[in-house]
């Protein structure tokens, strides 16, 4: 599973791969948890257990895609 996520005043997003195991709908309720606060960090461990944390202020917009995009086409894929 990919997650992007837009920050604000920055022209290019963030991409986090998830552990293959990770369960859609729980992380979309504590993305919708820690977005509905409007405040603190929103904190991700992609698959290499890496920690990625964004402030909650700075979040444009957050993508999740369950399968990782594979096959991908055209400029800057």
């Amino acid at each position: 599973m990919n997650v992007r996520i837009g920050v604000l005043h920055t022209p290019k997003e963030l991409e986090v791969e998830m552990d293959p195991e990770t369960d859609f709908d729980s992380l979309r309720d504590d993305i919708d948890a820690v977005l509905a606060a409007g405040e603190g960090v929103l904190w991700l461990t992609d698959k290499r257990d890496r920690q990625i944390g964004v402030p909650v202020e700075r979040i444009g917009w957050v993508d999740l895609t369950p399968k990782a995009a594979t096959g991908r086409i055209g400029f800057g894929a």
